[in-house]
């Protein structure tokens, strides 16, 4: 039997109101900043006026939010309160999807640190080209093949395939209808910013090429939207010539915020394919 919205919603309330709860009796007075009190305190962790204070919302509302009442609390709120708590970067991305809003600060994005091991290796391993896109869509791990493959893109020194794409003379030339794929990938990116609506990493990344290219900001100002799929990419190489691959995009479980993209082999049967550069 489906769940209707409303037993949805109340079910999200009271799930949020048990986190808030547990994590409030599991925050030390002191790791929130607060003196060790001298009397005896009734309850584990904080007390409600306590989180509220340091939160700088009410009492009123905070108790209602660990009742599971009807209300919510602005994304400015919710990240105060993520403070108080010292929420990890796990936990403080669950408080903002059970309370069904955004982060307006969200934790630094694991494409801004370290590769994984596990995810670099996976792609070195790989035969054919292989490369990894973080969040802003630079170039953060490739194999040796991509590195034959896209030797025009890493000999220009500049990790983002947007700006590397848009800013670069020699991607026209390096990419095959270059006006079609290019417009393409801005609607790519327009779809995976409105997953992270306030990144300023991502926002000044668009109001940079909106400045710097008039293609960019031309396709920009359309507002298409796609989904990044799959199909024929052709490539003018300096040494090969026309090269031309099926590509394929996959997001790695342990990596939400990467790209893993594939150039594979043209198979026999690619007549059918899908010919979209």
């Amino acid at each position: 039997m489906n769940t209707s919205p409303l037993v949805a919603d109340n079910e999200l309330r009271h799930a949020l109101g048990r986190f808030l709860r547990a994590r409030r009796e599991a925050t030390p007075p002191v790791v929130a900043g607060l003196a060790a009190a001298s009397a005896r305190r009734r309850t584990p962790g904080l007390r409600r006026e306590e989180v509220a204070q340091l939160a700088d919302i009410s009492t009123t509302w905070y108790t209602w939010l660990e009742q599971g009442r009807g209300i919510s609390l602005s994304g400015a709120a919710l990240a105060r309160l993520a403070e108080v708590f010292r929420l990890s970067p796990a936990e403080r991305s669950y408080l903002f999807e059970l309370a069904r809003r955004h982060d307006p600060a969200p934790p630094v994005s694991p494409c801004d640190q370290a590769v994984p091991r596990e995810l670099r290796d996976a792609v070195l391993a790989l035969p054919m080209p292989a490369y990894l896109l973080d969040r802003a869509w630079r170039l953060c791990a490739w194999n040796l093949a991509a590195a034959d493959l896209f030797s025009p893109w890493l000999a220009s020194g500049e990790a983002c395939l947007l700006r590397f794409v848009f800013l670069d003379p020699l991607a026209r030339g390096f990419i095959c209808d270059w006006a079609a794929r290019a417009r393409r990938l801005v609607a790519e990116f327009r779809a995976d910013t409105a997953l992270y609506p306030d990144d300023a990493g991502l926002l000044a990344l668009v109001a940079g090429l909106r400045q710097a290219s008039a293609a960019f900001d031309d396709y920009w100002g359309r507002h298409d939207v796609l989904a990044r799929e799959g199909g024929r990419r052709a490539f003018e190489h300096p040494r090969h010539g026309r090269v031309v691959h099926d590509q394929i995009t996959l997001v790695p479980t342990g990596g939400p915020d990467h790209k893993l993209v594939l150039l594979m082999p043209v198979s026999d049967d690619g007549a059918g394919r899908d010919e979209r550069y």
